[in-house]
């Protein structure tokens, strides 16, 4: 429990404080339209109607799932296991909503059920570097952050791409849809900070090529599920790599880890004496 939150001054006001949430999500909302956009491209050129593209990006909401989803679908696999694999992906939300729940606890249970809808990766990090800056919960801070960062720009994006998708014959010609994987890797260098890390990364990813080369055509099964696979056993294999080789710059749990892993900007800054958060 959170206890002696110091009291507010000018520099942490709501105000103050939400004008520099919507910067950073609206930095966010670029690359959020980026993959928005290459995603519409992906499902018209899969066979998905606007209808459907537009459906899924407002009531499934699941930026990588999504992608993932077009391939199960015209790999023909049945929607139970659709439903299976798009949910692993997801699982790091509930990480995300335990995180979330002390902050937003005094928040009526439909307003927190819509919050729940509208949980991101990006959300979760603007609004819980908002949450610890300004030193206590703010409701429409989330919704900020949000809303702003990628629920808008994602929808609008995805239109523009299945709009678009008839006049572009061939995406890959244009490197477009390179952008998502592009982006994916770079967000993945750049949370390597040890051995530890960059195993589970190379080990990921060696054994989610080998399955759609080797083990998907086999089993007669969807080369996307290697995705699943090598993100379950990647992390599990690093873990192997021992503390005293680790060579970690910023081990997890730790202070620098912390910093490393939150947006930018959102870092905390020492507590004050006697602060016990």
């Amino acid at each position: 429990m959170r206890q002696d939150v110091p009291a507010l001054t000018a520099a942490a006001s709501p105000g103050a404080n939400r004008r520099r949430l919507l910067v950073e999500a609206l930095a966010i909302a670029v690359s959020a339209m980026g993959f928005g956009f290459v995603y519409g491209l992906a499902a018209r050129d899969a066979g998905f109607s606007p209808l459907e593209v537009v459906a899924m990006s407002t009531i499934v909401f699941a930026g990588a799932a999504q992608f993932a989803a077009i391939g199960y679908v015209t790999g023909g696999l049945a929607w139970p296991v659709i439903a299976l694999l798009t949910f692993l992906l997801n699982a790091r939300h509930l990480l995300y909503s335990a995180a979330l729940a002390p902050w937003l606890s005094h928040v009526p249970r439909s307003r927190r059920a819509v919050m729940a809808h509208l949980l991101t990766d990006e959300a979760f990090a603007l609004s819980i570097g908002h949450f610890r800056r300004l030193g206590r919960p703010d409701e429409a801070g989330y919704w900020i952050g949000a809303i702003a960062s990628t629920f808008i720009p994602w929808n609008i994006a995805t239109l523009a791409g299945v709009l678009a998708g008839g006049s572009i014959p061939e995406p890959a010609r244009l490197g477009i849809d390179i952008i998502f994987p592009a982006a994916m890797i770079g967000l993945a260098v750049g949370l390597v900070t040890g051995r530890r890390e960059l195993v589970a990364a190379l080990a990921g990813g060696l054994i989610a090529v080998a399955w759609a080369l080797f083990a998907s055509p086999a089993l007669d099964l969807e080369p996307s599920i290697g995705v699943v696979v090598g993100g379950v056993a990647g992390p599990a294999i690093g873990l192997l790599v021992p503390s005293s080789m680790a060579a970690e710059r910023a081990p997890l749990g730790s202070a620098a880890s912390a910093e490393r892993y939150a947006m930018p900007g959102s870092h905390l800054d020492e507590p004050a004496e006697g602060d016990t958060r």
